[in-house]
Order: C-alpha cells, then sequence, then structure tokens
C-alpha cells in the first residue's frame, strides 16, 4: 500500500495513525477519545470565559481547571429523523470567546430562548451568569453529542458490514458528503474545519494550508487533525493573522483523489467594528483598564537611524526611541513601518521589536527588494508622529567576474491551473556587457529542487511557466546572463498554487464584527437554465508569447456550475476555433499560448453549464500577437542640485510615451574617472531622487535611464557637473546674499526720499527675502552715523525713506536678507539732497527687466516713475545701443511714445549685447533717464520652449507652457499684459510637474492680450502669447468643432464585391475612439449582425462594413452607416435602386458562379498564344487550385497530344511551346484540367484568321529582329544582306529598287543562308547605282529596311569587289606544297629515306630542293624528281651522319612562291637491311612502321605545317598491318603494367607528334611502287621511306 501512496502523504505521519486506528480502535475507546476532548475543550472555554490566560492544549489531557466531569467531544452534524447526515451546525463566535451549540430539531425552542439569553448577557449581565448559563448550555450540549456519536457507531457499523459483503461492487472514489466551511474569526480564537468524505476503499485524507502539507507534529499544540468514521477536522488553536489563508483537504484512495476548499479569515478588533455596535470587552490588566479618552499624548522619535548602507546578504536594524507623555503603566501605542509607503508585516526577512520606549526594525537578510524609503510611524489617540530614512542595498559580489547583478521583485502576475506568469525587474548594474536574457527557475514549495523553465533566455521581463501540476505550490527565482556568465539568483518569489482562480477566490463566509456569529449562505443553483453570453471582454495582456484574456460573468446570478469556452479566430476570417477544447475554464481570466508571432487575432467567450453551451460574447478588436511593450525612450534633461555635504538632489524630464514604465535607474560618476557606479538598485517611479553616499568636495556627474518590462532604455545626457556640497550658500564662507548695487532716487520731497537699487548678483544659495535700508546724514563732507530706516524687511526693489530734514544731504545702504540671514551692506550710495522737486517732467523710470531674450527678440519691462511732474505721465520712449559702444550710440527704440510699460523689441542681431534705457513723458515734456540695464546678450537659450495654445477634445480652449529647467523651488507665474491677474474667474491654472496651463473659463473679448509665463528660479525662462481679435475668432471656431464634432471621413460608403459574389458596404473613417460605435440602416430599418449581415468595425483602421452573402430584389433600395464616437456623429448613405442595382446583382451573381468554379482545378487566365523575341510560339494559360492528382491535357484538333512533345508547368502556368510554326501546326487547341473536385476547358482557335493573327505577330517578331541593310562585296559581285533572329519559311520578302519591286534574273538573284536574308548583283555596273530596300510584310504596316548604294558606298564596294576577284584568281592558280612533310626525321644510319610531297599551280611551278639554305642538285646519292607537274620527290639512297641538316622545297609560279621544311637528324646504329616508310595523316601525324625501336619513337613533329599534312599510305594493306601491330603493342604494353612506353597517337597530338623509327622488310621497288598517279587520289598523300 505504500507503494500507491504519492510522495507528498508520505511525510504526514498522522494520516497513517489515522488510517490504522479505524481498524484498531474499538467503540469504547473511541467514545473515550471523545469524552477527554470534550471534557478539555469545555474547560478551555470556561476558562478564557473568567478571563484567564490559557495554554494551547492538544485535547489529550484532562482540564484541572473545570470542577465538572469528562464530557463527550462537541459534534457538529446535524441529522434527521432518519439519522441521516444533513448538514453541519455552525458554532456561534463572539468577540473573545467560543463555545458550541448543538442545534437539533427537538430543541429549536431552547435554542431561541438561549440565544436571546446570550444577547442579552453580553450587554448587561455579569460574569457569573454568563458561566451558569454556559455550564447549563455545555451540559446538554454534550448529551446530545454522547447520543448523536451512539448513533453514528451503528450507522457506521451497518455500512462497514455492508461493503464488506459487498466490496467489488461498492468501490468508488471518494466524493465529499459534506465539504468544510469557511469561517471568519477573531484573532486569538480557535476554529474547527469540518468535512465528511464517503469513497471505498476509505479515502485518504490530507490537509493543506496554501497548498502546503499541514504536519500537526511540526507545530505541537497548533494543529490538530482528526479522522472518525468519515468526520474529518482540522483545529487552529489560537489563531492569529498568518492563520488566515486558504486550507484544502484531500481525499484519495485507489479510484481517484477529490479535493475541497475554505477559508479562514482572521480579524483583529481594532479598526474593525462598526462605530453603532458597542465595542468588544477587552482584558482587564492589573492597574485597570487603559482609556485614551480625555487623554491627549504627545509623541517625539528620537534617536533616530539616518541614511543607511547595505550589501546583499548582510543583516540590518533600524531602530529609533520613541517618547510618549503622558507615561501610562503597560500602554502601548500602535507602531508600523513602511516601505515605500507599504505597510510592513513580519516575515522571515522584517522582524519587528517594540520594547516599550524603543522600536526596531531587522531585516535578516538584505535583498535590492528591501531598498527604499523606511517610515516609522507611531500613532496614538491624539495623533501620529513619523520619522523616515533612505535604506540603500548594494549588489553582492558577483560569483563569476563580469556577470550582471540579480534582477530583483520577482512576483507572480497571473495564475491559473496550467500557468503562472512571471514578471521581475531588470537590476541596474549588467557587469560591463548588456544583458542577453534572463532565466527563470522554479521549485515546489516543500522540496529544495530547482528546475530551470527556458532553454534560452528571454529578454522580456515577463515569462509564462507551464507544465505545472495543478493544485501544487511553487515559488520562482529568476537570473540575469550575459556574455560574460549568469548572475545569482533573485529571491524567491511568494509560493503561488497552479489551480483555477475561481477556486482559489472560493470564499462564501462573511462576518459579523462583533457578535462573531458566522453567516454563511449559498444560493441555490438554477438547474436547467443555459447562461447568456459573458460582457466586458478584453486583452488585458499581449506579448510574441501569450495573450491574456479576462471577462465579466454573465449577470443572471443563480446559474448552475457557470465555465467558459475561449475561441479565436484569425483576424479578416469568420473560422472560429475552440482553445480549450477539453476542459472548460472556471475563472472569467485565461492565457492563450502557441499563437502565431505577427499574426492578427480576435477572440470571443462563450458560457457553459449542465444545460449547454450559451451565445458568444462580443469579439475583441483584432490584436496583432507580439510585443506590444516597446523599450522607452532615454529620459530627458538631468538637473543635479545640491543637497547636503554627501547628497544631490537629481531631477529629470520623464521619458516620452513611456508604456507600463517601472521606475529609473540613476547612474553618478566623479568628473574625469569614467567610472560609473549606480545611486538605486531598485527601480524608482518618480522624476527626482536623493543621491546619497557622495564625497564631499568632489565634482559629480548624473545620467539616468528608464525600466519596463521590454527592456532598459539608452542612458540620457550626462548632466551637468556639481560640486558635493550644501545646498545653503554653495559652500562658500558666507550664506547671505551679496550686497545690492545701483541706488537712485525715484522722488524727493521735502522729509522723504524714495530709493531703488539692483538686485544682488549672488543671492546665496537661497531666496532673498527682503531688504533692509539704512541712511545717515553728511554735513560738509563728513558721513554721520547709520541709522536704520525699516525694521521690517521690503519685497520690493525701492522704498521710501521718510522723517528726514529738509535741505540735508544723505547717503544710503541696502543690505538683502534670505533664509541664511542678512548680507553685508552695500556701498554707500551718491550724496543725495532732500529737496522736494518741483521740475514739470517726469522722474525716471525704474526696476528695468528683461523677458523672452531670444536670438532676433526680446522683452522690456520696467515700472513707471514714482514722481509725475505736474502732469500724469502720458507715455514712454526706449532707448537701445550695443553694451560695448560709446554714449553717442543710443538710438530710440519707438517714435511714437508707447502707452504701456512694456515692449518687445525686435530686429536684434544673434548673439550681440545690448543694454537699454526708459524715458517717460507727460505734457510737459521727456524726464529723466532710468538707470541702463546690465548688458543682455540676443540669444534664445538652449531647451527654450514657446507657450502653445491648445483646444481639447471638449472644447476648452487653453495656453500651455512647459520648462525643463526648473527647479524644485521653481513656479509658473503667469500674467496677463505683464500683470497679475485681476478676473481670477475668468481663467483657470493648472500645474503638475514641469508643466502649466491657463485655461479660458469663457472665452471673449474681455480676454484678448498678451499673455506671458515666467519660471522662477530659473536662468530666466519665460514666454508669452498674443491673443488677438483674430486668433480668438480662429480659436472659437476650433472649440466650436471640438464641441459639436463631426467624425471625418476617409471615404463615403460604397459598395464592392468580394469572392463568392459577396457584397461588401464600407467606408473609413479618419480616426475613431474605442468607444465609437455604427449603426447600420437599410430603408430606415436598422439591421443588425445575423445570417444575412455581417457586421465589422476595425477601430485601429477606421474601416467600417457589412457584407451580404448574395443580392436578392428584396435588398433594394437606401443604405445609410451612422457613426457615433462620443459627441462627434457623422453618417453616409448609398442608394442602389434601378439599373445600379440590377448591374450589382448581376456581378454578384456572376462572380458567385465563378467562386463555386474556382472550388477545382481552374483557369485564371485562358488559354492564349505568344511570341517570344526567338521567334517561338507560346501556347499558354495560368491554372490554380492544382494538386498532384489534377491531370492537364493538351487537344489539338481533338487528338491528345503527347506529354514527349514541348509541354511546360511552373508557377501556375501551362505552357505549350511551338518551335518552328509552319502550316501544319494550324488547328484547335484546347486544355481540360480534371481531378476528383470537377473539371475546366479553355480552348483556342488557331485556324483561319485566327493561325494568320498568329502568323502576322511571328513575322512582325522577325521583322523587328532584322539589322539593318548592310552592303558587302564578294569576288562575283556586290551583295546586300540583312540578319533576321529566325526565318520562317512563310515570311514574305519583297526587295525594291528604286521604290521598286525588284525583277529577279540569273545576274540579280535573292536568297537565304540560314538566318541571313540576301540580295546579290553579279558583275555590276553603273546601272546598278540607287536605293535598295527590303520589305516584311506582317499583316499591317509591314517593315522595311533600305541602304543606298551609290555615290562613295558603290565606288567602295565596286573597287572591293574587282580586288577580290582577282586575289580569287591569284590564289586558285598560286604555286603550294599541297602535301605535308615532317617537320623532323630521325633515321639511322646506313638506312635509305624517301619522302614526297604533292605540287599544284598554273602554270606549273618551279621546284627547287635546299639543304641548309643552299640548292642542291640531283646525283646518285640524292635522287631529286618532279614528275607529271604534281609530285615531288627526295630520296637518300644511303643516309650517313653528312646527311643531317634543314632540308626545304621551293615551288614557284608568276602567281606565288611557297616552301615546305623539314630537318634531318642521322644516329648511328646498326644497319637494317629493311626499308622503313613514314606516312603523314590528314591531320599531319606521323605513322610508323611495327619494328621501329621504341627508344627511337620519341622524337617530336613540330612546325606549322603539322595540320595542313594529309594522310600518306604506301598501300592499304600496309597501313593496316601497322595499325594492327600498333595495336598489339599497346596491349601488351598495358598488361605489362608500363603504360609509359605506350605510344600517343590521339588527336590531341596535333602540332606535337612522336616519330620512332621500325624496322621492317619492305623491298626497295616496292617503295617506288607505293606512288600513285595523280589522277588516281582526291586527296595527295606524302610518303617517306627508308630503307
Amino acid at each position: 500500500m505504500s507503494g500507491s501512496i504519492p510522495f507528498y502523504q508520505k511525510h504526514h505521519l498522522h494520516y497513517d495513525r489515522g488510517y490504522r486506528s479505524k481498524e484498531t480502535q474499538s467503540k469504547v475507546s473511541q467514545y473515550q477519545a471523545s469524552s477527554r476532548y470534550s471534557a478539555s475543550g469545555s474547560a478551555s472555554a470556561a476558562t478564557r470565559s473568567r478571563g484567564l490566560n490559557v495554554s494551547s492544549h492538544s485535547g489529550l489531557e484532562e482540564s484541572r481547571l473545570s470542577p465538572s466531569p469528562k464530557r463527550a467531544k462537541p459534534t457538529y452534524l446535524a441529522v434527521d429523523k432518519d439519522n441521516q447526515i444533513i448538514g453541519y451546525v455552525v458554532p456561534i463566535f463572539r468577540g473573545s470567546q467560543e463555545f458550541a451549540t448543538g442545534l437539533s430539531d427537538t430543541e429549536e425552542a431552547r435554542v431561541r430562548d438561549t440565544a436571546a439569553y446570550m444577547a442579552r448577557r453580553d450587554l448587561f449581565t455579569s460574569g457569573l451568569e454568563m458561566e451558569r448559563s454556559e455550564l447549563i448550555s455545555r451540559k446538554e450540549t454534550m448529551r446530545e453529542s454522547a447520543e448523536r456519536i451512539t448513533l453514528n457507531k451503528r450507522i457506521h457499523e451497518h455500512e462497514e458490514h455492508f461493503k464488506r459483503m459487498n466490496e467489488d461492487s461498492l468501490m468508488h472514489a471518494p466524493e465529499f458528503v459534506i465539504k468544510p466551511r469557511s469561517h471568519t474569526v477573531w484573532e486569538k480564537q480557535c476554529v474547527r474545519l469540518h468535512c465528511t468524505v464517503s469513497g471505498w476503499p476509505d479515502p485518504r485524507v490530507v490537509w493543506y494550508k496554501n497548498n502546503v502539507a499541514l504536519d500537526p507534529l511540526a507545530n505541537p499544540g497548533k494543529y490538530k487533525v482528526e479522522s472518525r468514521y468519515s468526520v474529518h477536522s482540522l483545529e487552529i488553536n489560537k489563531c492569529d493573522f498568518d492563520d488566515t489563508a486558504q486550507y484544502r483537504v484531500s481525499a484519495m484512495n485507489s479510484q481517484g483523489e477529490l479535493s475541497a476548499f475554505a477559508s479562514v479569515v482572521v480579524k483583529r478588533f481594532k479598526g474593525e467594528m462598526d462605530e453603532f455596535l458597542p465595542a468588544p470587552r477587552r482584558a482587564i490588566t492589573e492597574v485597570g483598564p487603559v482609556s485614551e479618552y480625555g487623554i491627549t499624548f504627545q509623541t517625539h522619535i528620537v534617536d533616530k537611524f539616518g541614511v543607511s548602507f547595505g550589501r546583499e546578504g548582510e543583516t540590518m536594524s533600524l531602530g529609533c526611541t520613541v517618547i510618549i507623555y503622558p507615561a501610562l503603566h503597560r500602554y502601548q501605542p500602535e507602531v508600523e513601518w513602511y516601505r515605500d509607503d507599504v505597510l510592513l508585516s513580519p516575515s522571515k526577512w522584517t522582524h519587528m521589536h517594540w520594547s516599550g520606549d524603543r522600536a526596531t526594525l531587522t531585516l535578516t537578510h538584505l535583498n535590492k527588494e528591501d531598498e527604499g524609503l523606511y517610515t516609522l510611524r507611531v500613532t496614538t489617540k491624539s495623533g501620529y508622529e513619523t520619522y523616515s530614512a533612505y535604506v540603500f542595498v548594494r549588489d553582492a559580489d558577483a560569483e563569476v567576474e563580469g556577470a550582471p547583478a540579480a534582477p530583483l521583485d520577482v512576483r507572480c502576475l497571473d495564475a491559473n491551473k496550467d500557468y503562472i506568469i512571471v514578471a521581475w525587474k531588470q537590476p541596474a548594474v549588467d557587469g560591463g556587457s548588456s544583458i542577453l536574457g534572463y532565466f527563470v527557475d522554479r521549485c515546489e514549495v516543500g522540496t529544495t529542487h530547482w528546475i530551470q523553465c527556458n532553454d534560452t533566455p528571454v529578454k522580456f521581463a515577463r515569462f509564462p511557466v507551464t507544465g505545472l501540476v495543478e493544485g501544487r505550490s511553487y515559488i520562482f527565482r529568476v537570473r540575469a546572463v550575459n556574455k560574460s556568465g549568469i548572475s545569482r539568483p533573485s529571491r524567491v518569489s511568494e509560493p503561488v498554487a497552479a489551480m483555477d482562480p475561481a477556486d482559489r477566490a472560493r470564499m462564501r463566509g462573511t462576518s459579523a464584527p462583533w457578535t462573531g456569529q458566522i453567516i454563511v449562505t449559498e444560493e441555490e443553483p438554477a438547474e436547467g437554465i443555459v447562461p447568456s453570453k459573458p460582457c466586458d471582454l478584453q486583452v488585458t495582456e499581449a506579448t510574441k508569447n501569450y495573450v491574456v484574456l479576462s471577462w465579466k460573468p454573465p449577470g443572471e446570478k443563480g446559474l448552475e456550475g457557470v465555465m467558459y469556452y475561449v475561441e479565436k479566430c484569425v483576424s479578416g476570417t469568420d473560422s472560429w476555433q475552440r482553445v480549450n477544447t477539453e476542459i472548460p475554464v472556471k475563472s472569467p481570466r485565461f492565457a492563450l499560448f502557441d499563437l502565431a508571432e505577427g499574426k492578427a487575432y480576435r477572440f470571443r467567450v462563450r458560457c457553459c453549464n449542465s444545460a449547454g453551451v450559451g451565445e458568444p460574447s462580443d469579439p475583441t478588436e483584432a490584436t496583432t500577437v507580439g510585443d506590444k511593450l516597446d523599450i522607452p525612450s532615454a529620459p530627458g534633461k538631468v538637473i543635479p542640485t545640491r543637497n547636503t555635504d554627501t547628497s544631490v538632489v537629481v531631477s529629470w524630464e520623464a521619458s516620452c510615451d513611456a508604456k507600463e514604465l517601472v521606475g529609473y535607474y540613476i547612474e553618478g560618476s566623479i568628473v574625469g574617472s569614467n567610472v560609473w557606479e549606480p545611486c538605486n538598485n531598485k527601480p524608482v517611479n518618480v522624476t527626482r531622487f536623493i543621491c546619497h553616499g557622495l564625497i564631499t568636495g568632489e565634482k559629480y556627474v548624473f545620467r539616468v535611464r528608464a525600466v519596463n518590462a521590454a527592456g532598459i532604455s539608452q542612458f540620457s545626457q550626462e548632466s551637468e557637473a556639481v560640486e558635493v556640497k550644501a545646498a545653503i550658500g554653495g559652500g562658500i564662507l558666507h550664506a547671505s546674499p551679496a550686497p545690492p548695487y545701483g541706488i537712485t532716487i525715484l522722488e524727493c520731497v521735502r522729509d522723504s526720499m524714495v530709493l531703488a537699487w539692483k538686485q544682488p548678483t549672488f543671492i546665496g544659495g537661497a531666496d532673498i527675502t527682503g531688504y533692509f535700508v539704512d541712511y545717515r546724514e553728511v554735513i560738509d563732507g563728513v558721513p554721520g552715523k547709520w541709522h536704520e530706516a525699516n525694521i521690517k524687511a521690503v519685497s520690493e526693489r525701492a522704498y521710501r525713506v521718510s522723517d528726514l530734514k529738509e535741505n540735508k544731504k544723505y547717503q544710503f545702504q541696502v543690505r538683502a536678507a534670505n533664509m541664511a540671514g542678512v548680507g553685508i551692506p552695500s556701498l554707500p550710495s551718491n550724496t543725495f539732497l532732500c529737496e522736494e522737486w518741483t521740475i514739470a517732467v517726469p522722474g525716471p523710470p525704474h526696476d528695468l527687466q528683461i523677458r523672452e531674450a531670444r536670438n532676433d527678440s526680446l522683452v522690456l519691462l520696467w515700472k513707471p516713475p514714482v514722481y509725475q511732474g505736474r502732469d500724469p505721465v502720458n507715455g514712454f520712449y526706449v532707448d537701445i545701443k550695443e553694451a560695448d559702444a560709446p554714449e553717442e550710440a543710443w538710438r530710440g527704440v519707438n517714435t511714437k511714445a508707447l502707452e504701456k510699460t512694456y515692449t518687445k523689441i525686435k530686429d536684434l542681431k544673434e548673439g550681440e549685447k545690448y543694454v537699454f534705457r526708459v524715458r517717460a513723458q507727460n505734457k510737459a515734456g521727456v524726464g529723466k533717464v532710468s538707470d541702463v540695464t546690465e548688458p543682455v546678450p540676443a540669444l534664445t537659450k538652449p531647451g527654450t520652449k514657446e507657450i502653445v495654445v491648445d483646444v481639447d477634445d471638449d472644447g476648452v480652449i487653453s495656453l500651455n507652457f512647459e520648462c525643463g529647467n526648473m527647479t524644485p523651488d521653481s513656479k509658473f507665474v503667469w500674467s496677463k499684459n505683464y500683470e497679475d491677474f485681476t478676473d481670477t474667474s475668468r481663467l483657470t491654472t493648472e500645474t503638475k510637474g514641469t508643466k502649466s496651463k491657463v485655461v479660458f473659463n469663457r472665452p471673449g473679448e474681455e480676454d484678448i492680450g498678451v499673455y506671458s509665463c515666467l519660471v522662477t528660479h530659473t536662468d530666466g525662462a519665460s514666454s508669452s502669447y498674443t491673443l488677438s481679435e483674430e486668433e480668438l475668432k480662429r480659436l472659437l471656431e476650433i472649440s466650436h468643432d471640438h464641441k459639436f464634432p463631426i467624425i471625418p471621413l476617409k471615404s463615403d460608403l460604397a459598395v464592392e464585391l468580394l469572392e463568392k459574389g459577396r457584397v461588401r458596404f464600407w467606408l473609413q473613417a479618419e480616426k475613431m475612439s474605442n468607444n465609437g460605435k455604427v449603426d447600420y440602416v437599410f430603408n430606415d430599418n436598422v439591421v443588425s449582425q445575423g445570417e444575412k449581415y455581417k457586421m465589422n468595425f476595425d477601430k485601429n483602421t477606421g474601416v467600417i462594413e457589412m457584407t451580404m452573402e448574395s443580392l436578392t430584389p428584396a435588398d433594394e433600395g437606401t443604405y445609410t452607416f451612422q457613426l457615433q464616437d462620443g459627441k462627434a456623429t457623422n453618417q453616409s448613405s448609398l442608394v442602389l435602386i434601378g439599373d445600379v442595382f440590377k448591374q450589382l446583382q448581376k456581378e454578384s451573381e456572376f462572380q458567385r458562379k465563378e467562386y463555386f468554379r474556382k472550388q477545382g482545378p481552374h483557369f485564371i487566365e485562358y488559354l492564349s498564344w505568344e511570341v517570344t523575341p526567338e521567334c517561338c510560339v507560346v501556347l499558354k494559360c495560368k491554372v490554380g487550385n492544382m494538386k498532384k492528382e489534377t491531370s492537364a491535357l493538351w487537344h489539338k484538333d481533338r487528338h491528345q497530344i503527347k506529354v514527349d512533345e514541348h509541354l511546360g508547368f511552373a508557377e501556375g502556368v501551362l505552357k505549350l511551346e511551338i518551335a518552328q510554326i509552319s502550316k501544319k501546326d494550324a488547328g484547335v487547341y484546347e486544355v481540360i484540367l480534371k481531378d476528383d473536385r470537377g473539371q475546366d476547358t479553355s480552348t483556342l482557335n488557331l485556324t483561319d484568321q485566327g493561325f494568320k493573327d498568329l502568323m502576322n505577330e511571328v513575322f512582325s517578331v522577325i521583322a523587328n529582329s532584322s539589322t539593318p541593310l548592310k552592303i558587302t562585296s564578294t569576288d562575283e559581285g556586290i551583295r546586300l544582306y540583312t540578319f533576321v533572329s529566325y526565318y520562317n519559311d512563310l515570311l514574305q520578302v519583297t526587295w525594291h529598287y528604286k521604290d521598286s519591286a525588284i525583277a529577279f534574273s540569273d545576274r540579280i538573284k535573292s536568297g537565304v543562308v540560314g538566318e541571313q536574308l540576301w540580295l546579290q548583283i553579279t558583275e555590276p555596273t553603273e546601272k546598278d547605282m540607287g536605293k535598295y530596300a527590303i520589305e516584311f510584310y506582317d499583316g499591317k504596316g509591314g517593315l522595311r529596311r533600305t541602304v543606298d548604294l551609290s555615290g562613295q558606298a558603290f565606288d567602295d564596294a565596286f573597287a572591293e569587289f574587282q580586288r577580290l576577284k582577282a586575289a580569287a584568281i591569284a590564289e586558285r592558280n598560286r604555286a603550294r606544297v599541297a602535301g605535308g612533310l615532317p617537320d623532323v626525321v630521325t633515321i639511322q644510319e646506313g638506312k635509305a629515306l624517301n619522302l614526297t610531297c604533292n605540287i599544284s599551280g598554273n602554270p606549273v611551278p618551279e621546284v627547287t630542293w635546299l639543304k641548309n639554305d643552299r640548292e642542291i642538285t640531283s646525283d646518285e646519292h640524292c635522287i631529286l624528281k618532279f614528275e607529271s607537274g604534281k609530285f615531288a620527290s627526295f630520296t637518300i639512297t644511303g643516309v650517313n651522319t653528312s646527311d643531317s641538316g634543314k632540308y626545304s622545297i621551293l615551288v614557284k609560279n608568276k602567281y606565288g612562291t611557297e616552301s615546305g621544311d623539314f630537318t634531318v637528324e642521322v644516329t648511328e646504329g646498326t644497319p637494317d637491311l629493311g626499308v622503313t616508310s613514314y606516312w603523314t595523316d590528314e591531320e599531319g601525324n606521323v605513322v610508323f612502321g611495327s619494328n621501329t625501336p621504341k627508344e627511337k619513337m620519341k622524337t617530336t613533329l613540330t612546325g606549322t605545317k603539322m595540320q595542313k599534312r594529309k594522310e600518306s599510305v604506301s598501300k592499304a594493306s600496309t597501313v593496316k598491318n601497322v595499325e594492327d601491330r600498333e595495336q598489339d603493342k599497346k596491349s601488351e604494353a598495358q598488361n605489362e603494367g608500363d603504360p609509359a612506353e605506350v605510344p600517343a597517337l590521339d588527336s590531341d597530338q596535333t602540332k606535337e607528334a612522336k616519330v620512332d623509327l621500325i624496322n621492317q622488310t619492305l623491298p626497295v621497288d616496292q617503295s617506288e611502287a607505293s606512288e600513285q598517279p595523280a589522277d588516281s587520289a582526291e586527296k595527295p598523300e606524302a610518303v617517306a621511306e627508308t630503307t
């Protein structure tokens, strides 16, 4: 039996004990055990009711605190009158107490009374009354339980007896008669889960918590598992938060396995009670109840932890001392720890401790997940105090040098019974080389065996893990890999079970908080009702590996066992395929794998239950399989700001259009080191981060990159260098501002002066909060003591100093102040006389400011003069000059006085520095000039942006401005006409991050003006926008279009025919959102999706279409598409009536028939002919839907064409080639396609006119291929000719002379040679001069080629003819050596040599023989003969060494001379009585005698005449014998294995031959007989003989 037990059950000892006890324990022992447990349980309950602390018990010992005797164990089974088990009795849980009540049918009245009594007792009775009531109730309950146990024993014994009598017929898989119920209990209470299991053989039962098997021995006193009479229970003692989980009970026998689930929720009193209910009773301490009412606590956190640095694998403790006043004994505040605003709870990674005055958090094994901002929160009734500091965790050293750091934050995004999607975050450190991908490992909970899930690294930070066992729990980890190696594994994920989410989420229990009563409800399922379709189906995630769908269940409640089928369809088709064909899913979420990357799919879901399968949901939009997520773009500008001596605040622009952004990694580097270190190892999801741990005084640069699941972006541009110093004062000695300067007088009266000054050049690292003015009197040039003019700082840079003395002289100084203090005073001003100004003109304007500096313009602002003069100021003049120009260079910007206190100065020179001043005027004239501004360059600063006007979809008009170089203290300041807004009701300002906008609430003429925005704490970032009357009108029109929009259409409603004759009505909208919808209307009636109409709306492309299978007369009418997208609407109509409709219907029917024809093999293009440039006629047709079994038969005149003729099939085209077409090829050609699906036929008529048209095309191709007509000369006359690519006998050609057809004769002839067409003029004369032409007939216009045979062309041709004619005569009659002579003759001394050659020529040539270029004559030793005027012979009777040399024959007549050369080599040797002859064949090769010595057969014959030599034969029989002997020699040499001695006499030796002397017995007179007369041989032969 042990072999059949699953491995995970072998570790649970209680399982085997419980199984064996069923056969060994007697009825009495069972009863006693249950009694012991009842007594113990009662004692425990009674003890808790007195408020005593009692330790957890195991149920095996009696309680010493209870005076009651042993009682039966309480049971929670409910039975009917026939003792059949019908359910559980659910115990009632109160605030801090638990007791069981037996709810039998016979005591319903007592139960109601007891319940009412308990309610009254809880509210009003004392503890003694409660104990008495509980004691009575317990006695009655235990007595009834004992009776039920006895009855259940009898039932069980009867069932066991029946099973043994008929065991085989009753064997069945486990079945839960009663499943465990979910419970919600209070902390520190006990809970018991019950279930009843049937099955034979008896099932073995195992309990699981979150899919991890429970072992009571591993947690003594915590869990107790019992199995009695098919009733199984799990008791959890003193529940705490960790016991909140899903519990599973698994029953298994040889017939199968079944599981049931129940959830336990453990709650606390605090924060979970309804306010209208009284609070639960609390334990009474030794010093009495603690109440926070009426006490105000003061909390102080001291001895704080600072910014901390750790490394992976280390242990770190964070702690703070907490002082609470007033101090109450044993008062415990609520102490909570947070990481990145997420509440931490105790785990194996985090331990929390509160000692009464100190809170400590211990991180036992640091990991990068532990990095973040840690916050301690101490809460009392009077409020809470918090303290936060950052913890940085650096990577552990890599196991392999250069390997990347470990990934982090591994978690499970989606879990189902057959897959789990694992996600993680990429590490900040890649080890020096880019990360190639990641490996995902899994480990089953309870084991230590890790299994790698993917064979190749995945780059996407999500991976679906498949191949899991349903019901088991797994943990995961991830490793990164680069070219150097693999990283350390990440921290493991939380355990997750591979099960259907519906099973995981099955929680039916709720709780009434203060009474503890558990209410369990479960609707009765409505049987026989098919569920409706699901709703809100959407694709929640799509990658190249998987697609996740989610939907909402149907709206009806109480349906029986609703499950789901998922179907997919390739976009553009209507073929739906069920994905989960075997088992429907229970949860409304499903992941699809094995989809083709790059393809687009649509999905839909059907509900099903035992009653059937419902209608499908609305399909999703087309989803293309692939990684939709792109790697984010690099972050924008990075700005570092000084913070402390060891930290810098880094801010940056967020990545543009980044999707599913995980966060950012920041890196820093000391300037010049080129070594980058990560500032954070855990991505931050903000655009501002404080980098700690920097070296004071060093300069750093920073860069940032963004992270999402697709990968890590490129680095941003490096920031400017920043020195690590404290922010205030920038690290200089004085943090206060520099002194102001440029003190001037704006107005003077009898006892006061108005001063103005300029802002300090250095503000000291913090904003200037105000100014302090001092003055002193100057008497006779001697300054007096300084006096304070103002006690409270003034924010403006102008101040009226009062209480001065008239006609006295004064000096002034100004000091600026910021948060660091008051700066040093300015230099004393000039001495000013305090006397009242009486001039008529205004004083000087002041506070000149430069805004919006650009390459060619800027804006100048100023404040009007304080002193107006006699009359009000009515205008201003602005002067300008280059900064380095002399005073004479001042020039006016405006000729007409400006009414406003600002102006835009244009037409500046880029890069030039300018200064400005302003003068005011009134009726009296122009007043004093203002102070000159500081030099300002006309230059647009990098990153400068302008105000952008925008009208949103709701028609709201807004002005938008963005600043990329903001500081933490920067603010957007909007103004109209460079003044603060006065009517804020017309404008609304919104600022978010680096963007700000002004929204016009009620746009109108009152809003016309110049709108500007200034960003403080920047280098002057500002911009303006002029809203003119015309611009306002334009914006209002756009706003109206947006408020009442019309959906723009790319194309109106149109109709087209699809395959199978289907009719498609369609239009395309420019753009529609996902909320857009369409109504399809026919003759004012809305039509919907069905068998007749198929609708589709592709929101990505805006294409809206409706298709119909065919058209009937009832479909004649008007079709309309009505579009709506939010507020936008539009419609388009198409009228199909009368002839238009009939024509469309006719074409649809034709297309439908064509479709069915094309279901089998068919012709895409019917049989036709074409003529190739080579004049080959090709009959061809294009076919489709072919398969291997399809036959293609060609016929001509109903006779099948054999397959071995020029038939071809390639790329769906059938061809028949007719290479040289003629009249016999005329006929009717037919092609038949045939297979089991049907046949199709195509016919081509090539008779009569059809054949003529074909031949005319052939003639046309021939004519077009003809070359221009050319002239050539022959020895007979002049020839005109042209070439064609192919000549056909049917081609009609006409030659013309002077535009008239030529009448041919013996002197003028035409003909064809191959592809050459020629006209021959024999013995031409001047009469033949003129224009000649050849005309090709092609049935159309024909083609004519012409040439002009006159003038110089005729003279040249005629002269060439005369020359060729004379050359031909000379060539025919010149003297020549017709036969060939050998180049070299090697002969033994003493032998005779005879050589003969043929001579030709007219007249007969003269013959001369030469030796070594000297003429020789015939004598007895050397006999020279020339016979019949044709044969010349050379004979040496006895060869000696003096005969060696070069010999030549010279023939000559009046037409020419020719010679033939040969060399004679005489070798020593024994004389032979025989005669050796040499013959030359037609190729000039020498034929040897049979007895020539082998060593002599190596002489080569070389020379230019070898190709001209002819075969020379003395006698046919002799030559035959020589050849036979040579063949025998070759055979013998091959048999002896010496191929080197075989003479090589093949055709490759036409230019080089070896001549060997062969000894043979041939009489001398025979050599003479071998000479042939001239008339007996057509080809002269050269004969050589030796004696």
